[in-house]
């Protein structure tokens, strides 16, 4: 009976612990304005975490996404305009900061890159198609010597 009530209190304990680590931290700041909320967490949801690489501000819950949720907060509040946050956090985290790069000459083989790939992979396919529709049109002409070889190996297999 003992071990059942040590069973059953660790597996409460463990589950009570699994909670607690899954447990994220609320933002709680509070904006002169509606629109100034809805303005921070468009950029936020706009700006990559730099820690994390692969969420924005707002999913990320690391300590460095956390502190730029609130400068941006606050930078939104104080009557900064977007361009303005969006420079600032470049400027202090590099371009790898967007997840919508900028079209500039260091990154148009970002957004042009794969248009060149899928038209040199059309140009490929194309003549590749056309070769090969070219090599199977050319009829081969065989010599008389293996066509009279050809009729015996036919007439061999008729037997």
């Amino acid at each position: 009976m003992k071990t059942l009530v040590g069973f059953i209190t660790a597996i409460l304990l463990s589950f009570s612990l699994v909670g607690a680590a899954m447990a994220t931290p609320v933002d709680t700041y509070e904006f002169k304005s509606v629109d100034n909320q809805k303005r921070a967490l468009e950029l936020a949801h706009s700006l990559r975490c730099p820690q994390c690489q692969n969420q924005n501000l707002i999913d990320s819950n690391s300590p460095v996404a956390q502190d730029l949720r609130l400068e941006v907060y606050q930078m939104v509040d104080a009557g900064k305009g977007d361009e303005e946050i969006i420079e600032f956090m470049t400027s202090r985290y590099g371009e790898f900061v967007l997840y919508k790069p900028r079209m500039e000459a260091k990154t148009y083989i970002l957004w042009l890159g794969p248009i060149v790939l899928l038209l040199v992979g059309l140009v490929i396919g194309f003549i590749f198609v056309r070769q090969q529709r070219i090599s199977n049109a050319v009829e081969q002409e065989i010599s008389a010597e293996e066509q009279a070889e050809l009729d015996r190996l036919l007439k061999r297999d008729d037997k």
